[in-house]
């Protein structure tokens, strides 16, 4: 384990949650950061339901994409979103607490992949998020 790497990672979403008014909105509190993998929770609200009664899609996806930027650019250098998908498994309903964990499954020159598991409460599956990630020659923060 490399603590120094570690320590950046941590500095790195800090700093992108601070300036994440949507991350903010959601609710997102940070549970674990390393080099190239996050590991984000969240509990949905009333105001999350969608028309069937049951939580908007967006709402997970939102959250594994919070995960998902917060894995791929904890190494401090800038990565935008090329690419990504998003397989529902179960509804997800008010009150639900989720967990979304991103693992990086590449990490090359320009680009970056992850897999984001998000699981409920009961840790049932209730989506999988895979990330496609565009590397950038800038930094996040100083």
């Amino acid at each position: 384990m490399n603590t120094e790497k570690d320590s950046t990672a941590k500095r790195v979403v800090n700093h992108m949650m601070e300036h994440d008014l949507f991350s903010q909105w959601l609710g997102v509190e940070v549970l674990e950061v390393k080099e190239g993998y996050s590991r984000i929770k969240m509990t949905v609200r009333k105001e999350m339901i969608n028309g069937f009664g049951i939580v908007h899609g967006g709402i997970a996806f939102s959250l594994a994409d919070s995960a998902f930027a917060f894995a791929c650019n904890n190494r401090n250098v800038l990565s935008v979103a090329l690419d990504t998908s998003i397989n529902f498994i179960k509804p997800v309903h008010v009150d639900d607490i989720l967990v979304a964990e991103a693992i990086e499954q590449h990490n090359g020159k320009s680009t970056g992949l992850y897999h984001i598991n998000i699981t409920n409460q009961k840790e049932h599956l209730i989506a999988h998020f895979k990330g496609l990630c565009y590397r950038t020659d800038k930094k996040l923060i100083d």
